[in-house]
């Protein structure tokens, strides 16, 4: 039977989510400059008073949603299963730090191919990454919070790097490539949420894919 204690807990936890849950829409709607408190408050079903409680500001909350959706993230990435040299699928890593545990090749293939697909099918989630780039950090994000946020990102490219490193590239040169290839994975993914890959009759998946191909191929050769 829960406690008294866990059963407040329970409800700050359900409270909160309602908050997060309202200033998702808003955000989606308004962007992060034309959201506001009292619009989130009035969604989540709450006076703009109350979710102070929870939050200090409408930057709060986006970090909120951002570490939320790094998390799923990094999950996504951890559970990708490469394939070995025969097709068949290997062991998945225990965490995105763990070491390869297929061939390089495959292993740089399947954690990449893991969080295209991951902003694939969440494109929110890749919307909640990109209003940091509208100088969010300067109008809310702590220093210490930006730091954590972008270090998770990193959390999720970092077997990527590491199975540059495997197929023969230093330290610098894999930070190189992995940051190219998430470059041209989020110009793709961008065009793809946008529609504007129609405007060049190409698919978003099928050019990933044919970036992954040549870089390993490259890198196969080298």
């Amino acid at each position: 039977m829960a406690t008294p204690e866990q059963r407040r807990q329970s409800l700050t936890d359900t409270r909160r989510a309602l908050v997060l849950d309202a200033a998702r829409e808003v955000f989606q709607q308004h962007g992060l400059a034309g959201a506001n408190m009292r619009e989130i408050a009035r969604r989540a079903g709450y006076t703009p008073g109350a979710i102070y409680s929870y939050f200090d500001s409408k930057e709060l909350i986006y970090g909120a949603l951002l570490a939320e959706s790094l998390e799923r993230l990094n999950a996504a990435v951890a559970e990708a299963v490469p394939a070995d040299s025969t097709g068949t699928t290997a062991e998945p890593a225990a965490s995105p730090a763990a070491p390869p545990t297929a061939a390089p090749a495959a292993e740089l293939r399947a954690r990449s191919r893991a969080w295209f697909e991951f902003f694939t099918r969440n494109p929110r989630d890749l919307d909640l990454g990109f209003y940091l780039v509208q100088g969010l950090a300067e109008r809310g994000l702590t220093p210490e919070l930006n730091r954590a946020l972008n270090q998770r990102l990193h959390d999720a490219l970092a077997p990527g790097e590491q199975a540059l490193i495997a197929l023969g590239l230093g330290a610098d040169a894999a930070r190189f490539e992995a940051t190219a290839l998430f470059a041209q994975g989020v110009g793709l993914l961008l065009l793809r949420h946008t529609g504007r890959i129609k405007l060049f009759g190409q698919d978003a998946d099928m050019l990933f894919n044919h970036y992954l191909d040549g870089l390993i191929a490259r890198l196969s050769r080298g």
